[in-house]
């Protein structure tokens, strides 16, 4: 290639990484001998001479029990995590490994962390995968950023969404609003930061409204379908003791809740109000259209991803969490008028 631009190698080299010192004319012959021949620089041999592999991995966990596909373990959360972290990577042009498991004991869980980070140079990891105990081991192999992850983890680097604040603002507005006094809560796994989070939230909410009171809960997995148990278990109650309010941990189980509570009858919110969080695109589509909380999903793909490539290049500097702000999306399965 040198030979056929009439440069040395060394100039070569500089155009292939964009270095200065390589006048305009020169640099543009070079590029177009390289394009002639259609040349692709040898990736893997750059980064071995970095002692980089140049690749991130991000690694998720589908829903624990249930045996639907999308809708299981907040899929549509990863897709939008995803897009983040692409946005962050693309000018660099590394590669993003992804891998999506089912869960397993804690011991096979790690032993898998273990495999992917073996061919990555640090890993984003979603809520709820492995325990403290096992992310403290990994993050001394290699660097861990926790997305939706708990800010307690004192190994890793954390970015997370405000869950409490988003909860309490959506609280606040039933009760302060609309008046809803008897409200049931739809959480999420116990094992996800986001779901303990948003739970405290609630219950700091709650603490500070004497006359009002949680009617019951029910612990569910992110999903559609744990969202029509939940309103199953609630029907079952006698009409006079319903909840005003059913408050949902994530918008999929909202749209669960609000197809039962649709089918037997009632009516949202007339009968007894659905919230949400997430704020997914569907949400906005029903009938009515769901309150919830608006978490910035791509956001804090895209904020790990930097988190993680600068810990990369820096793997001494301070630990760090970030809390991204929530934001009370107002539609009328609250209660309110369009």
């Amino acid at each position: 290639m040198a030979r056929e631009a009439g440069v040395s190698t060394a100039t070569v080299s500089r155009v292939v990484h964009d270095q200065d010192g390589v006048r305009p004319s020169t640099r543009q012959r070079v590029l177009e001998v390289i394009d002639a021949l259609g040349y692709v620089p040898d990736s893997a041999a750059q980064s071995m001479a970095r002692k980089r592999k140049e690749v991130v991995g991000l690694v998720a966990i589908e829903n624990r029990d249930l045996d639907t596909d999308v809708e299981n373990e907040g899929l549509l959360f990863i897709d939008e995590v995803l897009r983040g972290v692409e946005s962050s990577l693309s000018p660099l042009g590394w590669p993003l490994l992804v891998s999506v498991r089912r869960a397993a004991d804690e011991a096979g869980a790690y032993r898998w962390l273990q495999k992917i980070s073996a061919k990555v140079d640090g890993l984003l990891v979603t809520e709820g995968l492995g325990s403290p105990e096992h992310l403290a081991r990994l993050t001394t192999r290699i660097p861990v950023v926790l997305v939706s992850g708990s800010p307690d983890q004192a190994d890793a680097d954390v970015v997370a969404a405000d869950n409490r604040v988003g909860i309490s603002a959506l609280v606040g507005h039933l009760i302060e609003r609309h008046g809803r006094a008897r409200l049931f809560y739809l959480g999420g796994p116990r094992e996800a930061p986001d779901a303990r989070e948003r739970r405290a939230g609630l219950d700091e909410t709650l603490s500070r409204h004497p006359g009002v009171r949680l009617t019951g809960s029910f612990e569910g997995q992110f999903a559609t379908v744990s969202g029509q148990l939940a309103a199953r278990e609630v029907l079952a109650r006698p009409r006079e003791d319903l909840p005003d309010a059913v408050i949902c941990a994530n918008d999929q189980m909202a749209i669960g809740v609000m197809r039962e509570l649709q089918g037997a009858g009632l009516r949202v919110p007339a009968d007894i109000a659905v919230t949400g969080f997430d704020d997914i695109y569907l949400g906005a589509m029903l009938t009515p259209p769901l309150t919830t909380v608006r978490q910035p999903m791509r956001l804090l793909g895209e904020r790990g991803c930097d988190l993680l490539l600068e810990r990369i290049a820096d793997p001494a500097r301070p630990r760090r969490v970030e809390r991204l702000p929530t934001t009370l999306v107002i539609r009328e399965s609250c209660g309110c008028t369009g």
